[in-house]
């Protein structure tokens, strides 16, 4: 009988050109070695335009599908393993919310510019496009949130606080001039969590998200490495607190992180501040070289949600399955947000 690898290659086989699976660096190594198309957010976004398959399969979390669909072209069907793997992140902005959020704080008259990492539904990014900004990712954030600044008097940062601290940190943008809005806007009512007064004359307003996987990461495990290891090098994503990302000797996105694998000298010690899956996985391919460890144990258990038993029924099903839609009151606005980057960043 058949296996689950066996029936994905096959089909892999079958299809040719007219079927491309992408995948994010957090998938399983035995997910990632079904892929044609590997990367980071940013990476696979910019693939989406140039594929000219019909059936685009999207090993990652729910956003990145529903970005897949966006920026897709007519006719071609998007797809995903799981349609729970959703991103906690993402989940902690819900579009009324950012919509009313945005509205209290224009009251007095300040343009306020929102800038959503790629961590966030659809419906958010189509509420960033209508107010006229954009969107970003981890490896391009400070030229985002620098052409945001330059739109207007203000920028709304969401949803995750670290990452726009620590790209606000890379500007410089002095703390005075931050304003974490209140947790209670993730799920409460708006208009009884966010004061426009506060907000008055602040640069950078930061939706207070955050990643649950990159907050298990801790000072004193960083400390005790320099402790133990005063050799070793430690690099982190910056979805970490800021405190973390200071004491680091570098931060990034995931293909920083890799990037600075590959380079470090041999005989050296690298810990990763990031989902262990890539962190085991150059651990493997620079074994006997290079030592590459995880700064915690870390997984993600949505993006472990793409199986190789999902991925291989994903394929059986192609013709028949509801691909991933994003309606064209969405999809239009959120166009327009995700292309805003890709033409700032090209």
């Amino acid at each position: 009988m058949e296996n689950a690898k066996e029936t994905i290659f096959r089909i892999k086989d079958e299809r040719g050109d007219s079927l491309a699976i992408l995948g994010h660096h957090y998938q399983s190594d035995a997910v990632i070695d079904c892929t044609d198309i590997r990367g980071d957010s940013l990476e696979l976004a910019r693939k989406i335009s140039g594929l000219t398959a019909d059936h685009v399969v999207f090993c990652g979390v729910y956003f990145m599908a529903e970005s897949a669909a966006i920026l897709s072209r007519p006719g071609q069907k998007i797809h995903i393993p799981d349609a729970t793997a959703t991103c906690p992140m993402a989940d902690m902005a819900e579009a009324g919310r950012v919509r009313k959020t945005l509205a209290i704080l224009e009251e007095g008259g300040r343009r306020i510019v929102p800038l959503t990492y790629v961590n966030s539904s659809a419906a958010v990014k189509g509420v960033v496009g209508e107010h006229g900004g954009s969107v970003c990712t981890s490896a391009n954030a400070k030229v985002m949130l620098e052409w945001a600044l330059s739109q207007g008097d203000a920028v709304l940062f969401l949803p995750d606080q670290h990452l726009g601290n620590n790209t606000a940190d890379v500007l410089g943008i002095p703390e005075e001039e931050r304003l974490l809005l209140p947790r209670d806007v993730i799920h409460g009512d708006p208009a009884l969590a966010v004061n426009p007064d506060a907000a008055e004359g602040k640069k950078l307003i930061l939706w207070p998200g955050f990643c649950p996987i990159h907050v298990e990461f801790t000072l004193e495990a960083v400390r005790r490495i320099r402790k133990l290891e005063p050799e070793a090098k430690i690099v982190v994503h910056p979805e970490c607190d800021p405190a973390i990302v200071r004491e680091a000797d570098g931060n990034g996105s995931t293909t920083f992180l890799i990037k600075y694998a590959q380079e470090a000298p041999a005989g050296s010690t690298v810990y990763i501040g990031t989902e262990e899956n890539l962190v085991k996985r150059l651990a493997a391919e620079y074994a006997g070289c290079k030592t590459i460890k995880p700064l915690l144990t870390a997984l993600c258990e949505d993006m472990g949600k793409t199986t190789l038993k999902n991925l291989a029924h994903t394929l059986e099903t192609l013709d028949t399955a509801a691909p991933v839609t994003v309606s064209n009151a969405v999809k239009e606005p959120a166009k327009l947000a995700l292309e805003r980057m890709l033409a700032v960043c090209s």
